[in-house]
């Protein structure tokens, strides 16, 4: 019997149960000369240069010019320095930024808080920055959010606030497909253009609390155990049945986030026979028990 499911979107799938709190963004406008410094962030951050240009600097790395219409995504969350000069003098805290209606230079700036005990292999595939020229590549989709974003960021209208939301989650799914799209030959980007292994793959997101064994998931796509081993783990780089737990421990931490959910409420839906089975597999891969993971969640800010 067949586990997939049609309509799974794996990459919403994997943003939404990372996601905590709420998304936020800011647009400023500078006049020369400007440097701001941006803290290391529990989550991502993104830049949108929408008038000027400057220079993004993250150390380690030789400083990115950036033009109009240019996206940087930052998905560790790095610490980084954004300036109109190459050498970044005198960056100061971002939260001390003070706009100047008459300069030159114009941005938008946003993050998203991420569950970063548990970072999905999908994500971590993606490079610690991301940068999208606008003059490279056809992401018309991309630039049709990041037009909307940039008008609701100025319009006090109602509905505001529910439309910025709705844009930035939307922005961070663009973003990331844009650049698979540009690094099709790489891993996950493959994985997700593969038939046979998005099969499994949706098959693992539809039904986590399924006894999956590596046959169920071989004849889903069609493959020899062999084969699908070889083939998932090449390209998800992790063997079927230990993305599968991964994954199934990525649910369970969110409904620890989340739900007031008993334990054994939460082995069921993630495909463990008692509480017990359930707690030893979690601690495995969060260091951590159940209960002491949901504890640290629920007073731990931005988790709101």
């Amino acid at each position: 019997m067949s586990g997939r499911v049609d309509g799974v979107d794996l990459l919403s799938d994997i943003i939404g149960v990372m996601r905590t709190g709420r998304p936020a963004a800011n647009r400023m406008r500078v006049g020369f000369p400007w440097s701001y410094r941006f803290a290391p962030y529990d989550g991502a951050g993104f830049h949108v240069v929408l008038r000027g240009s400057g220079w993004l600097l993250m150390h380690g790395r030789e400083p990115v010019q950036l033009g109009p219409g240019d996206v940087v995504l930052l998905p560790a969350g790095d610490g980084h320095v954004l300036s109109g000069s190459r050498d970044g003098a005198g960056a100061v805290p971002f939260e001390t930024a003070v706009a100047d209606p008459s300069g030159g230079v114009e941005f938008l700036c946003g993050k998203y808080r991420l569950d970063r005990r548990h970072t999905h292999p999908l994500l971590a595939a993606v490079p610690d920055l991301v940068h999208l020229p606008a003059h490279l590549g056809d992401h018309s989709h991309l630039r049709g959010a990041l037009d909307l974003l940039a008008a609701e960021t100025t319009t006090r209208r109602p509905g505001r606030d529910a439309a910025l939301a709705g844009l930035l989650d939307l922005l961070l799914v663009y973003m990331i497909r844009a650049w698979f799209d540009d690094h099709g030959h790489l891993g996950w980007p493959r994985a997700l253009r593969d038939p046979a292994i998005t099969a499994v793959l949706e098959a693992m997101h539809s039904s986590p609390g399924r006894p999956w064994r590596i046959e169920d998931l071989a004849a889903d796509a069609g493959l020899s155990r062999t084969t699908l081993t070889r083939k998932f783990t090449d390209l998800v780089g992790q063997a079927p049945m230990t993305y599968l737990t991964h994954w199934r421990m990525t649910l369970a931490a969110r409904l620890l986030r989340e739900t007031d959910l008993g334990l054994a409420a939460i082995a069921r839906r993630v495909g463990y026979a008692s509480p017990f089975a359930f707690s030893h597999a979690f601690k495995r891969e969060f260091g951590v028990a159940p209960g002491h993971y949901r504890a640290h969640s629920s007073s731990s800010p931005g988790n709101g």
